[in-house]
């Protein structure tokens, strides 16, 4: 992403440490820091001195998938849509999710969600599927691209 936001000179900043402030569905401010975020670099430089979570929706917040898989795919998704951050990923590259969510059988899937008339509207994206991203809409990237780069390689 970073090189596709220089490639393309977006007015973009990446970053793996952006806190957003979110509400939670029962009124609770707190702060999200997605495992990726992209936020513009207006938003961004108005708040890096201030050492406080961007309040303004970002473009883009990533989450990959851990043990506490459903916070992504509830909580989160819950708080992102209701803040307005246009795209969010949800990255299930291990395939730990509910059959509910990920079907049967259980594979790599990567979730795009876009916001449109403020409700997220969802593509899953599997296998070979070439990712198509709003936000990065020339990024050439699949599922098995992404699994592949987070096995762990044997020294």
């Amino acid at each position: 992403m970073d090189r596709e936001i220089e490639r393309l000179k977006l007015d973009y900043i990446f970053d793996k440490d952006i806190i957003i402030r979110t509400v939670t569905a029962s009124g609770k401010e707190q702060g999200r820091n997605p495992d990726v975020g992209v936020v513009s670099s207006t938003l961004w430089n108005s708040n890096v001195s201030t050492y406080g979570a961007v309040t303004e929706p970002s473009q883009l917040a990533v989450e990959v998938i851990s043990t506490n898989w459903e916070d992504d795919y509830v909580d989160k998704y819950d708080e992102y849509q209701r803040l307005g951050i246009f795209e969010y990923w949800i990255v299930d590259y291990l395939a730990i999710a509910s059959r509910t969510i990920l079907g049967s059988p259980k594979v790599p899937t990567v979730f795009i969600h876009q916001l449109i008339d403020n409700k997220y509207q969802t593509q899953a994206f599997k296998g070979a599927d070439r990712i198509i991203s709003p936000t990065f809409p020339e990024i050439n990237l699949t599922v098995e691209q992404i699994v592949a780069a987070s096995r762990f390689s044997k020294l």
